[in-house]
């Protein structure tokens, strides 16, 4: 049959009324659950494009409630046995277009919210308390949420644990994840897979460490800028603070090993005291911390802070800055600059707590060639 004769434009018609039909389902779902079309898309194609079906599992639980245990010590490995159930529903975090979600955003410029923007590189680094495990789920559903809206292009976790993980591999169909460890918790890098090549990753181990601690590396490719990035959870507490000095040691001739052409991106819960980076001298000359470069404002200078964050309910107020991004320029021409440095989880969930105990830095760099 000539697939241009009649039956070729009854076909064509027929697609065509599809076509539409799905977008006026999708328009209809999204408004009722007040997302973004490609969330009531991705909800509706799982569930044979039946509406009322695809609204009732939109509006299930993602993360189903964890069994109830004793709080886990730091040096404590969680149990591999506790499940983390999920939906057979893959939301794309990357997403442009933002979810509804009580979270408001933080960023003075709204532009770094476009992350198909070649002139841009964004980054976030959280400690996701995945070692707390009361309001567990909501809190996971919290962190997604954010990615979600900002979608960055490099995301640096830690605390994350083993649930947590099966989670966003569940979750952040567009990110590659790689890990710094199986068991216990660990840390973990997101690359978009969209903007960021992976070229190669290492485990650096922190040999005396009691906490499972060590420096995750990989090397990609973004906008055609060759870029190391790392991330790690320093020795935690007062009493450990001669490693978590050895270990920072660790990290900064890391950073200088580089070589030079590439540019250099540390993030991560530093545990880091100033008198601390004081001890041994400061930083290098060629390796910034991004908070001091870029003026030190004060809305970003704590990361923990348990006199606004209450998920620990701790009875003594302690304002620290945990959590720190370090920066080594490359020597060649072009460049990829800090720009801006925010705070994000700092919106309490509808469980009455916030994301994790720590906020989140998100930082947005500018490419220039």
């Amino acid at each position: 049959m000539d697939p241009n004769g009649a039956e070729g434009i009854s076909s064509r018609e027929g697609d065509a009324a599809l076509i539409t039909e799905r977008e006026q389902t999708c328009a209809a779902f999204a408004s009722i659950a007040g997302c973004d079309l490609a969330v009531a898309q991705c909800y509706l194609a799982e569930n044979d494009w039946e509406l009322e079906r695809a609204i009732n599992s939109y509006f299930e639980p993602g993360v189903e409630s964890l069994p109830k245990e004793e709080p886990l010590s730091i040096a404590t490995k969680p149990s591999t046995s506790e499940t983390m159930s999920v939906t057979d529903t893959c939301i794309d975090l990357t997403d442009d277009s933002p979810v509804v979600i009580k979270q408001a955003p933080v960023v003075d410029n709204p532009t770094t919210l476009n992350q198909e923007d070649e002139s841009h590189i964004t980054l976030l680094t959280w400690n996701v308390d995945g070692i707390d495990q009361s309001n567990l789920p909501e809190r996971a559903r919290g962190v997604c949420s954010l990615l979600a809206l900002y979608s960055p292009d490099v995301i640096f976790l830690q605390e994350v644990i083993p649930v947590y993980y099966d989670y966003l591999k569940k979750r952040a169909v567009s990110y590659t994840i790689i890990t710094g460890d199986e068991d216990g918790y660990f840390t973990a890098i997101m690359l978009k897979k969209s903007r960021v090549k992976l070229i190669s990753q290492e485990i650096v181990p922190f040999p005396n460490s009691v906490m499972m601690r060590n420096l995750l590396l990989v090397n990609v490719n973004i906008c055609g800028h060759n870029i190391c990035l790392m991330t790690s959870h320093l020795e935690s507490t007062k009493e450990h603070s001669s490693e978590r000095v050895n270990q920072l040691r660790i990290v900064l001739k890391k950073i200088e090993e580089v070589p030079p052409s590439t540019t250099v991106i540390f993030g991560g819960d530093t545990n880091l005291r100033d008198s601390e980076v004081d001890k041994i001298g400061g930083l290098p000359s060629t390796i910034l911390d991004i908070w001091e470069f870029l003026g030190k404002h004060e809305r970003c200078r704590y990361t923990w802070d348990t006199k606004l964050n209450n998920n620990l309910k701790a009875r003594y107020t302690c304002r620290l800055r945990f959590d720190r991004i370090f920066y080594r320029a490359a020597e060649d021409g072009s460049q990829v600059v800090p720009q801006s440095l925010d705070l994000l989880g700092t919106e309490k969930l509808d469980c009455g707590r916030f994301p994790s105990d720590h906020w989140g830095l998100f930082c947005d760099f500018d490419v220039i060639l």
